[in-house]
């Protein structure tokens, strides 16, 4: 009668354990971010490995322009990035429909981060952005740097 309770229990307790133990190992890997403890969430470089989709708006200052675009990149997870662009300057679509760019990006411990693009789209000076990751590095919330343009980018699942 022991054995049989011992038995029954055990046929529970196993896979309980073995789950719980798949859970913690699951919430422990992967490139997205840590988190230290409940209330503060540490992201890295790896935290918006690769690819995302994104939209671009604002105005160039200088000339005013008024500028709409989409940007679909990919993020090596080492601060390195490569991406495409379709930006309609002044309802002007691009010379070239898709304008290739590369660039680097650093994300802080605290979800915040920077990047330096060079794309065929603005030839010159590269352009500098900031952003906050959000969302597990679902998403970036960022603005360019030296004008009044906004970006929102989304992990592609």
């Amino acid at each position: 009668m022991e054995w049989k309770s011992i038995s029954r229990i055990s046929m529970v307790v196993i896979p309980v354990v073995i789950v719980c133990g798949l859970l913690v190992a699951a919430s422990s890997m992967g490139p997205t971010a840590r988190a230290d403890n409940e209330d503060k969430m540490v992201c890295t470089d790896r935290t918006i490995q690769g690819d995302y989709g994104g939209q671009i708006e604002g105005t160039v200052l200088g000339p005013n322009l008024p500028f709409r675009g989409v940007v679909r990149s990919h993020n090596d997870g080492e601060g390195h990035f490569t991406q495409v662009d379709h930006i309609v300057f002044n309802g002007i679509p691009p010379a070239v429909e898709w304008a290739p760019g590369t660039g680097t990006y650093t994300v802080n411990p605290d979800c915040t981060g920077s990047s330096v693009i060079n794309s065929s789209s603005s030839p010159g000076a590269p352009i500098t952005t900031h952003f906050v990751v959000v969302n597990h590095g679902k998403q970036t919330l960022g603005v360019v740097d030296g004008n009044a343009v906004t970006f929102v980018s989304n992990k592609i699942d």
